[in-house]
């Protein structure tokens, strides 16, 4: 026997694996069976009655009885080294709440220190802060869903696999592309994992010297890190004044790197707030020379049901489902980033080492589940159920009408640094304070919105000196009005 960590291997032939499984499957026991071994992971929910039944199992196929006793005093051998010495746990606030009425109370008074989307909007422009519905939250706590271990047998989660496969189909129809992983466990890592794929393609024509990324100044902030982590170089593309990029720049750019072009990262619609007019145009000279197309969805709330990435001409796109598909934002919990493809990428989807799933000619996992977050996809696959093709095409249109609807109760206060050519914004909008700079600073309006109990805007990204609003298709007209009279109540140009 083997023991690393939190696992225990026991050495097993295939002849006796099969005893074993077909005797633990009758008690309803899974183990992972590896060529030579069983494997039996322990963890803190291993009580000493699932200890015992373990023992008792492997005893019966021996004939023996089991010697354990649960009920006697167990003695754990903790290296010298390894003990603790020193007192722990020490700060107030483990000792003064051992009774539920304080405990209650002391939870209470953090969650009032919170400002939350139960009080207020939270108009962060990138970050989308929407409503994630109960009725799609609730199924997240079921045990059916919550208690399937990532490696459990296919044939015992038949449901969830449902549920993957329909779930990659809608995000596939969403994206006009033919291809979908979802193992990703965040938007970052969905960029990594699209760009992983370009790599892998280009490797499979022989073309293993493309390695430059183009990726214009107005894109999602963590591209050019996820083009570094890929092993690619980032040649930086100009943006012009209206925010759009500079079409000549990129043409320029691209054909210079022609002969070692691999990718061109964009947003759509950009960071900045716009939709960019030339994008298929963009998309066709990056085609022309030898390039693909990675298109950062974290602005995808802005295309479901009116355009999309096919549409546009990119070949992958990783998709925030935090953002669009309502699960909850990040804060250290988990996240999904899976990615889309078009056929060229297809064979290229990431694999997993246990799991049969990923293309033919798959990259190497990028997630230690096949699956990745599994349990939250549950949250998007029950958004996009409910509001079905109309609801999410509507829920697009209410984010870009709610974001022109702040753009013109602002206008004559506030100048919107970037609109598109018929002067609308798309789903989110930047406000320049820095004709203000004199006397109040960005940092000064978001503290003053603090006052009037919203969560201030995203503060000088994707430009220093301004905020960034997103309302998102989540509020109704009284609270976008609540929030307009809260930054025209007291204009930094009236003071």
């Amino acid at each position: 026997m083997l023991i690393t960590f939190d696992t225990l291997a026991i050495e097993a032939d295939s002849a006796l694996q099969a005893k074993v499984k077909e005797t633990a499957l009758a008690q309803g026991i899974n183990f992972y069976y590896a060529p030579g071994h069983i494997q039996i992971s322990i963890d803190e929910t291993t009580s000493l009655n699932d200890v015992a039944q373990l023992v008792a199992l492997f005893a019966g196929l021996k004939g023996a009885q089991s010697a354990f006793k649960k009920d006697e005093p167990k003695h754990f051998q903790i290296p010298t080294a390894l003990q603790r010495e020193s007192a722990y746990l020490t700060h107030s606030v483990f000792h003064n709440f051992h009774t539920e009425s304080k405990m209650m109370r002391y939870i209470k008074r953090l969650e009032n220190r919170d400002l939350s989307l139960t009080l207020s909007m939270i108009p962060l422009g990138s970050c989308t802060m929407k409503l994630n519905a109960a009725s799609e939250l609730l199924p997240v706590s079921w045990p059916e869903f919550a208690d399937i271990h990532p490696f459990a047998p296919f044939e015992q989660v038949q449901g969830y696999r449902q549920i993957f496969t329909e779930l990659e189909a809608y995000l596939c129809e969403i994206t006009g592309f033919t291809g979908c992983s979802l193992q990703p466990n965040s938007g970052a890592q969905g960029e990594y994992a699209g760009l992983l794929t370009i790599k892998a393609y280009h490797e499979s024509r022989g073309d293993n010297h493309r390695n430059i990324a183009l990726i214009p100044s107005s894109a999602h902030g963590t591209n050019p890190a996820s083009a570094v982590m890929a092993g690619l170089e980032v040649v930086v593309v100009n943006c012009d004044d209206h925010g759009n990029i500079d079409v000549a720049d990129l043409r320029a750019k691209a054909e210079q790197y022609r002969d070692n072009l691999s990718a061109l990262m964009v947003t759509y619609p950009s960071t900045h707030g716009v939709f960019e007019v030339h994008i298929n145009e963009i998309c066709d000279i990056i085609h022309q020379n030898g390039g693909k197309v990675y298109m950062d969805g974290a602005n995808m709330n802005a295309q479901v049901g009116l355009t999309s990435p096919a549409a546009i001409g990119a070949d992958v796109c990783h998709l925030n489902l935090h953002k669009t598909f309502a699960i909850p934002h990040g804060g250290g919990g988990p996240g999904v980033g899976p990615i889309c493809v078009n056929d060229s990428l297809k064979p290229f989807l990431p694999k997993h080492p246990l799991v049969e799933t990923g293309g033919s000619q798959g990259i190497k996992a990028v997630s230690a589940a096949p699956w990745g977050s599994a349990s939250i996809l549950l949250i998007s696959y029950a958004y996009i159920k409910m509001l079905g093709k109309t609801g999410v095409t509507d829920a697009t249109k209410y984010a870009i009408l709610n974001a022109n609807y702040i753009k013109a109760r602002l206008s004559e206060a506030y100048h919107v640094l970037y609109v598109g050519d018929m002067g609308r914004s798309a789903h989110e909008l930047i406000v320049d304070l820095r004709p203000f700079k004199d006397f109040v600073s960005a940092e000064d309006v978001a503290k003053r919105l603090m006052d009037y109990g919203f969560h201030a805007p995203t503060l000088s990204f994707p430009v220093a000196g301004t905020i960034m609003i997103e309302p998102t298709e989540s509020e109704s007209k009284d609270e976008l009005d609540r929030f307009c009279d809260a930054l025209l109540a007291d204009p930094p140009g009236d003071r």
